[in-house]
């Protein structure tokens, strides 16, 4: 099964339609599909429940959705950092099911191995509980959490080779691997694509069971925040 694909938008072809509720890897900026995320917007799907950590910025990431209204859900841990994003919000334009790190973390690990939900303590006794089922164990209130099963999950990695086994660099593996899991169609975007038998096993971080499609990105804008720091003057 070739699972390499041309370009961005023939590895989107005939898997998005509108309606569709998908996952999107990244945190932040780091370690976001970008590729994939402009092909998605130019595939012109609508009414889209996305599940992501957060919402891009303005004009980059899954913010350029945003601007399309593509997006009518976003199931979101971090949202601070999009102007558009909150504007929707505030006029109702914009659905939002705001949810802890952990549990969004958790929701989707849960999906990918099968679980259709769980207990967890996050989050009770406030809004984030509200109309959820709650059961008491060892003493303790706990919230039950279902599970996250997007249809379409779109994931970064670094290197992947041609069976979809996928190598993560440093913190930008961060939602990416339990997001793919979940999908039940996973695209994952990469920057180098190697011969299948190239990897050490140990160094494997997602299998390739869970990608079904892969499409080469060897430029990436990877608009990250960087750390810079001031050289101290001699003598100092």
């Amino acid at each position: 099964m070739n699972k390499v694909f041309p370009s961005a938008a023939k590895a989107l072809e005939g898997i998005v339609r509108d309606g569709q509720l998908l996952a999107v890897g990244g945190f932040g900026l780091c370690g976001i599909p970008e590729a994939l995320i402009d092909a998605l917007r130019d595939s012109g799907a609508r009414n889209l429940t996305v599940i992501s950590n957060n919402a891009g910025v303005d004009g980059f990431g899954l913010g350029k959705l945003l601007e399309t209204r593509q997006i009518r859900k976003m199931i979101s841990s971090y949202v601070g950092e999009n102007k558009e994003f909150e504007r929707q919000y505030l006029a109702g334009e914009l659905e939002l099911e705001f949810t802890p790190q952990g549990t969004l973390a958790e929701k989707l690990r849960a999906g990918g191995a099968g679980i259709p939900a769980f207990f967890t303590r996050t989050g009770v006794g406030t809004v984030v509980a509200e109309g959820k089922e709650t059961r008491e164990f060892d003493g303790h209130v706990y919230v039950m959490e279902r599970s996250l099963n997007p249809e379409v999950s779109l994931v970064k990695a670094w290197k992947a080779d041609k069976s979809g086994n996928l190598i993560f660099r440093r913190t930008a593996r961060n939602f990416n691997p339990a997001a793919a899991m979940a999908g039940r169609i996973t695209v994952a975007e990469v920057e180098e694509i190697v011969e299948t038998g190239t990897f050490d096993p140990d160094a494997v971080h997602l299998p390739g069971i869970y990608v079904h499609r892969l499409v080469l990105n060897a430029t990436p804008e990877k608009r990250i925040e960087k750390r810079t720091t001031k050289q101290n003057p001699k003598g100092a």
